[in-house]
């Protein structure tokens, strides 16, 4: 029997590693990734200002992995009911059950000029570009726009601002960081408490923001809003996220059992879950890693009851996956933001709780050496 899981972000490793322990020896385990690193996709924005936290937060997975085999492709069509992925070497892969979790591509809304002219900050790539920009931008001065104030955008727009306060003692230019957000809060899908603590995080490390502002097209140096045209030198996008390539651009709705078909998948951002309680289950590395392990008990259940010497007529009843965590966390420059039940955090104690997470997950998928990495870059 063979499993094959596409994908190797949060929902990904954790969910292979959870399938290691809990599948017979017997069954053969395949994870499929473009990239032969695992990336700590929430901690990329910290590579704008610190590249060399890129080492910090990205891990052979090879390390990672005790009995699967790891194939290194990028995944260009899945068909769900057939068990099947074609790859772009042309191979496929086959499975009897299988998990999609091939994460999100940056949602560009149809905006005309927007994908032409702005930067994503999906990947340590994309952050060296939007640092490797910034830095061009010093020497003059000028305008860095980042559109989005979901969590993703406050924490570039913070990373840009710090990165601006270091470099303005040497660099005669001035430069502002601008963020949009169309909606009428930054942090939009979070509790009152917490998005005014974010919005003043931001303004207290120098950054403008401007909600109500919905981006209708973009120029060359000009965002045309609904509320006026807005100048820029440098543009960051991060408001939102589709489905894979591989998917059409889709992310496809599952119950909470996760199952996308009689013998897929589908978790963390590849999909949209509806959970036990018949609620949405926001896009998070939180929930990603708590739906593998709901898919994994799932999976092994069916494995254990097809491979069974004299298996009964009726299916396993399945898990259904419930969200619940403990708080929310995001980094704005060199201060956070903690939310941890109704208590929201600032300072000192909101980074000890950003590092702790970060390093947390890192252990719990064998990168000892990477989670004290990161501890040190995150608070020293």
């Amino acid at each position: 029997m063979h499993v094959a899981v596409l994908g190797a972000g949060y929902a990904g490793v954790a969910l292979t590693r959870r399938l290691e322990s809990r599948l017979p020896p017997e069954v053969d385990i395949t994870l499929v990734n473009e990239h032969a690193e695992h990336v700590l996709v929430h901690e990329t924005h910290r590579a704008i200002r610190r590249p060399a936290v890129a080492d910090a937060v990205s891990v052979p997975l090879a390390d990672l992995l005790d009995r699967a085999e790891l194939v290194v492709d990028r995944v260009v069509d899945v068909d769900a009911e057939a068990g099947r992925a074609e790859l772009a070497s042309g191979d496929p892969v086959e499975w009897d059950y299988g998990a999609v979790c091939l994460g999100s591509e940056t949602a560009y809304y149809g905006i005309d000029g927007l994908r032409e002219y702005a930067t994503p900050m999906k990947s340590l790539d994309d952050a060296a570009a939007v640092r490797e920009a910034f830095l061009d931008l010093l020497p003059a001065g000028g305008r860095v726009v980042v559109g989005g104030a979901g969590l993703s955008g406050v924490q570039v727009a913070g990373e840009l601002a710090a990165l601006a306060d270091e470099e303005g003692a040497t660099v005669p230019g001035d430069v502002e960081v601008l963020l949009v957000e169309q909606l009428s809060e930054v942090a939009p899908n979070f509790p009152e408490n917490f998005r005014r603590a974010v919005r003043e995080q931001l303004v207290d490390r120098g950054v403008e923001v401007r909600t109500d502002t919905a981006v209708e097209r973009v120029t060359g140096d000009r965002l045309h809003t609904d509320a006026g045209a807005v100048e820029y030198d440098r543009l960051v996008w991060t408001g939102g996220i589709a489905g894979d390539d591989a998917l059409a651009g889709d992310r496809p709705t599952v119950r909470a059992d996760l199952r996308l078909a009689d013998r897929t998948f589908a978790l963390g951002d590849a999909a949209r879950a509806v959970d036990a309680n018949g609620e949405p289950v926001p896009a998070s590395a939180s929930a990603a890693v708590r739906e593998a392990k709901t898919a994994a008990e799932n999976i092994g259940r069916l494995v254990d009851h097809e491979l069974a010497a004299a298996p009964d007529d009726f299916r396993p009843r399945l898990t259904r996956y419930r969200f619940d965590v403990p708080g929310w966390l995001v980094s704005v420059g060199d201060g956070a933001v903690a939310q941890l039940g109704p208590t929201v955090l600032t300072g000192a104690p909101a980074r000890a709780s950003k590092a702790s997470v970060g390093a947390g997950y890192l252990t719990s998928v064998g990168a000892v050496d990477s989670a004290l990495d990161l501890v040190e870059e995150e608070l020293l």
